[in-house]
């Protein structure tokens, strides 16, 4: 038998001629070139590869878009209008890993095949226009009111003047997170206002405020006050937070507690429409500037994740609550922003367990979902014709006050404007310096001086300066213009436009009373500034703060 020798590993082995010969159609390796006159496969061609197949399968059953702060989102072409992220645990990617394993049975798609085809939609939804994607509560091209129910089957509420329903299919886009929770069908049984209303511990005008909040909650173009429900330990403020977020937001965490920094509160801020700060004491700086923006809408722009040059938005306007026992201990600038709501101790003989308060809740939670609807339908009716002769701070919120009082014929607005007042003293009374300025003005009528001056002139307290305490004169500039606001609701007017006569031209603070500037008219009179112009329409007048 002839046998040839071949070379292997330096030891020369016999080839039989006979043999089959062995992947003769294989690529020569480390060549870079196939074989030539390889013979076509049997299934006619070479199989497409998994991330080939998964891009075929998404594209089969979802449509791609990108949202208006650059996320691209996925959306079932045969399901709810629920926006779905395309990476993440309730993402497109784990939704297609299973689809892929479902359909070609005994084949898992690879990680690295699962992340070239996310990349692949991702830059089909880059394709398409931004569209809105509204988080639980929104609105569709016409303007509609839309709620979502959060349930799996993409249920929506729908609210226009004068009606609302229940709709299979959401008109408005939605995303969805793991803060979330379904709210249950609302329904008309009853008088749900004074369902709710019998849970509560607070009095008559309080809840009508509560109402007026909690409807203007779903109107997502407004700023929202912060809801601020204040008593001490044992009047149900937690309790009462967390029905009310579960009402316009229902969520397993609706109370939290407070962020440790501006990541952990933009993280919390983009996973909830509604939510709860829980047990507020002190608010450092920070974290009250951080709520101010997030109640008239806030953004942050933030390095995306692996990568140096690229940025992504996390844009907001939330509805917020909190609980404390001093709201006086809060920041001055979130004070004018505030519904404050007091609570009063609950005896022992009428407490009620968390459990008792529980089941009630959720019995009556539907009929109390029906008529809050009912009357924020009512509300957008004569919204559009609401006019303020004099307008707040908040004045958006302060139209659908109006409207509420026209609707019920109640008084929420005159309530809100005269506690706002309040609040604004209680926070006045809670800042160490601001006090020392009120006393200061009040003992001497009008000040003027730098703010240098004006930190010789009051001295901290006891001689020891507390950490709220300005350390220099620009530090105490600042700290009079954000006390500016409190200090003018008490009768203090801040006026930092003149210089001084040298020739250092100093920056010059003048602190007066506005009792005494309408009593000594310093100025001669002038005339409006804004021509003469008929009366746009007729509204609520302010009552006199001072």
């Amino acid at each position: 038998m002839n046998k040839t020798t071949t070379s292997m590993n330096g030891t020369a082995r016999p080839i039989d001629p006979d043999a089959v010969p062995v992947n003769t159609n294989q690529t020569a390796v480390n060549t870079g070139r196939p074989a030539v006159n390889k013979p076509p496969a049997d299934d006619g061609g070479k199989k497409p590869s998994a991330a080939v197949r998964l891009v075929a399968l998404a594209r089969e059953r979802y449509r791609f878009v990108m949202s208006t702060d650059g996320r691209p989102y996925a959306v079932a072409i045969d399901g709810p209008n629920v926006a779905l992220p395309l990476r993440g645990r309730s993402g497109v990617r784990q939704r297609l890993a299973r689809l892929y394993a479902d359909t070609f049975e005994g084949d898992v798609a690879s990680q690295s095949a699962l992340a070239d085809a996310m990349t692949v939609l991702e830059g089909i939804a880059e394709d398409n226009d931004p569209v809105p994607v509204h988080l639980r509560v929104g609105h569709d091209d016409t303007g509609t009111l839309v709620v979502d129910l959060g349930t799996a089957d993409g249920r929506a509420v729908t609210v226009s003047a004068g009606g609302w329903e229940v709709v299979e299919r959401s008109p408005a886009l939605f995303r969805r997170s793991g803060a979330m929770a379904p709210m249950p069908t609302p329904i008309l049984v009853g008088d749900g206002l004074s369902m709710f209303y019998g849970l509560l511990n607070m009095d008559e005008s309080s809840f009508r405020r509560l109402v007026a909040w909690t409807i203007a909650a779903w109107i997502p173009t407004i700023p929202h006050p912060v809801l601020t429900l204040k008593g001490e330990q044992g009047t149900a403020k937690s309790k009462t937070a967390q029905m009310v977020v579960n009402l316009v937001d229902p969520s397993p965490a609706a109370k939290r507690s407070q962020p440790r920094d501006a990541k952990a509160w933009s993280t919390q801020a983009f996973s909830s429409w509604a939510l709860c700060l829980d047990n507020v004491s002190v608010l450092p700086q920070w974290l009250s500037d951080t709520l101010c923006k997030a109640v008239t809408g806030d953004g942050i722009v933030d390095r995306a994740l692996y990568t140096d040059d690229d940025v992504v938005v996390l844009s907001f306007r939330r509805v917020l609550a909190m609980t404390t026992i001093d709201a006086g201990a809060l920041a001055g600038d979130l004070a004018e922003r505030l519904l404050l709501l007091d609570l009063q101790l609950i005896d022992d003989s009428k407490r009620r367990s968390e459990e008792e308060l529980d089941t009630a809740f959720e019995a009556v939670r539907p009929a109390v979902l029906g008529s809050l609807f009912d009357l924020l339908a009512a509300v957008l009716v004569v919204l559009p014709g609401v006019k303020l002769e004099s307008m707040p701070r908040m004045a958006d919120f302060a139209r659908v006050l109006a409207a509420v009082d026209q609707v019920m014929e109640w008084n929420t607005l005159d309530d809100y404007l005269a506690a706002s007042a309040n609040v604004a003293g209680d926070a006045l009374e809670g800042d160490l310096f601001g006090s020392a300025l009120a006393a200061l003005v009040e003992q001497c009528g009008t000040w003027t001086g730098t703010a240098a001056q004006l930190l010789e002139q009051v001295p901290p307290p006891g001689g020891i300066r507390p950490p709220s305490w300005p350390k220099d004169a620009t530090r105490a500039g600042g700290k009079v213009k954000r006390l500016a606001p409190l200090l003018r609701s008490i009768g203090i007017t801040v006026d930092d436009t003149q210089r001084s006569q040298d020739r250092h031209r100093s920056r010059l603070l003048v602190l007066t009373r506005t009792d005494l500037t309408e009593k000594t008219a310093s100025t001669p009179n002038q005339g409006p500034l804004w021509p003469d112009v008929a009366p746009i329409g007729q509204g609520r007048r302010a009552p006199d703060l001072h």
